[in-house]
């Protein structure tokens, strides 16, 4: 993951509000509990900074998601509220492939457990983490940050799909746009096309007209005789000639 500034993260930006809260909160309460309040203020923010930057930011992004959403820590937290005499919830093998590869493999993620109050130990040669049941107000406070951090990232995972489908609609439009444009300037070719050729089929209608028009006054009419013929045949108007 890249190593990002802190104090323009999401998780930053709500460990600031959560701080300014809880600042007031000691204001309205004096003495012994407002000390008490400044404690677990102090608590909760050492178990922000284990998730940001102690998992985001030594881890690839992926990595770092994963091992929260995996929610492994939130699990062995929220069974331990749950049961906190149950010896199944009580310890993990690190062996475990789940819990290797979400807990042991990404960095900062088994500190975590730590301040939650696991500690290793071995038994019959096996490795395995056992929670102290001394440490309820750091399991309290590490569950109640696993929740806040993972409710963040949803909240981020949202924001990211809308976004994505924001951009997917934009795309969309641009591309009706581009067709509706293409669409429109065929339909104006097409348009100025047939404009085209009507009026050269006018313009040649227009010559035809004129040509036969011409042909008919020079055509003779039917049943009439040209000049020639009728003086050949000696049907004209002229008187004949004089004889003596």
């Amino acid at each position: 993951m890249t190593d990002v500034d802190s104090d323009d993260t999401p998780a930053s930006r709500l460990n600031a509000l959560a701080e300014a809260a809880e600042r007031r909160n000691i204001g309205q309460v004096g003495g012994a509990s407002g000390k008490q309040l400044l404690q677990e203020h102090e608590r909760r923010q050492m178990f922000r900074r284990l998730i940001n930057p102690g998992i985001y930011r030594p881890n690839p992004e992926e990595v770092a998601v994963a091992s929260l959403k995996a929610r492994v820590l939130s699990t062995l937290a929220e069974n331990l509220l749950r049961d906190p005499d149950n010896p199944k919830f009580r310890q993990f093998k690190t062996t475990n492939t789940t819990i290797e590869r979400n807990l042991v493999k990404p960095k900062g993620a088994l500190e975590y457990a730590i301040a939650l109050g696991f500690r290793p130990e071995v038994k019959e040669f096996q490795p395995y983490y056992a929670w102290n049941k001394h440490r309820m107000e750091d399991l309290r406070a590490g569950a109640a940050i696993l929740k806040e951090a993972l409710d963040t990232e949803a909240q981020k995972q949202q924001r990211s799909n809308q976004s994505k489908q924001t951009r997917k609609e934009a795309a969309e439009e641009v591309k009706l746009a581009f067709l509706d444009d293409r669409m429109s300037k065929s339909l104006r070719d097409q348009m100025e096309r047939e404009a085209r050729e009507a009026r050269l089929a006018r313009g040649s209608s227009g010559r035809n007209d004129n040509s036969e028009s011409i042909g008919e006054l020079l055509t003779p009419i039917a049943g009439s005789a040209s000049l020639d013929t009728l003086d050949r045949d000696g049907n004209t108007d002229n008187p004949p000639p004089y004889q003596s």
